[in-house]
């Protein structure tokens, strides 16, 4: 064969889309088997599923952690001193507003920025707390709970009956049918339970003064008019017919100690009703800190001290801590709280500087209530409010810092 008559064969049997196997064709070629079966594939799809769920649900507890903290850090901060007047309402009975001085205590409320609202109570002349409550879940909707505390305001007549009918009662002059201060409190307790009763009386110090100026009066004025046997009679069945009853002091300490023994019921008096006002305002700060003080005071071990209790006090070489070494020995003294050892070193900021003091005083009562009316301020702003040392304080200190008794008991003497 020529080599052109080749290269025409070769030309014509050569086609390169042919199939190089005789007799295949794309139509009739065997079908590729598949990588997965069809339950290969369903197991795929159901893990991949599983896999997006799981990871959903760790995005939506991640949200849920994040949501929680969240209300759990306003929770606390509704706790804060500062803060927790914003969530308190204060409940007045209409009938304390429509007496004698309710006006009062309403204005130095009001004064303080905290909410009030007038509503009948269980108790006339009554005063409970509500509380905003923020839990630490993120719920819709503001829900209130009743405080446990209730104030109730005693007339001044009524308290000196409830004494005189105790005194009765004691010295068996009564069966026991008149009330007293106790079977008030039981009253009151019986109407309201689970209530911790406070009670508030005006004027009682006026009404004891009263009668030491009257006391001190009578006698003169029977002496200069030359019948003073006639007077002093004619007064005392006066007295006795004004009034009806015939207190002292004591009466009224011994029914008190009876109602604080017996019901746990605690009495504040109050000079005026200016007083009573800054007393309810006081009392309503007390309430709304409460929750604070309360976690505060949670510890793991009843002996557990702060830790900068613990720690001390560093003082170094050039003196910078003493001050701090100063104020903490104040408060080592029973009842004695951070502010009124502030108050105390502000005025008197080492030892050296209160025993000079002490030595330009002329008298030993002039030394014993040197302190006693230093100025104590509890928080600032539109819910501050100040008080003293007071003598009984001040008596110890200055005992604690020139007795030369080393057995000395400082709460006992006096």
């Amino acid at each position: 064969m020529q080599q052109g008559e080749l290269a025409f064969v070769l030309a014509v049997t050569y086609q390169p889309n042919r199939p190089l196997v005789s007799g295949a064709s794309p139509e009739t070629s065997p079908p590729r088997k598949p990588k997965y079966t069809q339950k290969e594939r369903d197991a795929i799809c159901q893990a991949a599923w599983q896999r997006r769920k799981e990871r959903e649900a760790q995005r939506r507890q991640q949200e849920q952690e994040k949501e929680r903290k969240r209300a759990l850090a306003k929770m606390l901060k509704a706790q804060r001193p500062g803060e927790c007047q914003k969530y308190i309402t204060v409940v007045l009975d209409p009938v304390l507003l429509q007496g004698e001085g309710g006006g009062q205590i309403l204005s130095a409320l009001q004064a303080a920025n905290y909410s009030c609202v007038v509503e009948s109570q269980g108790v006339p002349r009554s005063i409970t707390w509500r509380r905003k409550t923020v839990s630490s879940q993120m719920e819709e909707g503001d829900e209130w709970t009743e405080e446990p505390n209730v104030l109730v305001l005693l007339r001044l007549e009524e308290f000196l009956s409830m004494v005189h009918n105790y005194k009765q009662e004691a010295e068996g002059c009564t069966e026991g049918q008149e009330e007293t201060l106790q079977s008030y409190a039981a009253l009151v307790m019986e109407k309201m339970p689970g209530k911790i009763l406070a009670l508030a009386v005006v004027g009682v110090e006026n009404y004891f003064r009263s009668l030491r100026d009257q006391s001190k009066k009578r006698p003169r004025q029977a002496a200069a008019s030359g019948n003073q046997e006639e007077e002093q009679g004619q007064w005392r069945k006066r007295k006795a017919k004004d009034s009806g009853l015939e207190i002292t002091r004591m009466d009224v300490e011994e029914a008190l100690v009876d109602l604080q023994l017996c019901k746990q019921v605690q009495v504040s008096f109050c000079e005026s009703w200016k007083d009573l006002g800054e007393f309810a305002t006081m009392f309503t700060k007390a309430v709304a800190k409460a929750p604070f003080k309360r976690e505060r005071e949670k510890t793991g071990f009843s002996f557990y001290l702060e830790k900068g209790w613990c720690g001390g006090v560093k003082v170094d070489h050039s003196g910078k801590g003493l001050f701090e070494v100063w104020k903490r020995q104040i408060q080592q003294f029973n009842r004695v709280s951070l502010e009124m050892a502030e108050a105390i070193v502000s005025a008197y900021p080492s030892p050296q500087l209160l025993n000079q003091a002490y030595s330009r005083c002329s008298s030993e009562e002039e030394r014993e209530n040197m302190l006693a009316n230093i100025p104590v301020r509890h928080s600032y702003g539109v819910t501050a409010t100040s008080r003293r040392i007071g003598p009984e304080l001040s008596r110890r200190i200055y005992l604690q810092m020139t007795s030369y008794n080393p057995d000395l008991y400082l709460d006992f003497t006096g």
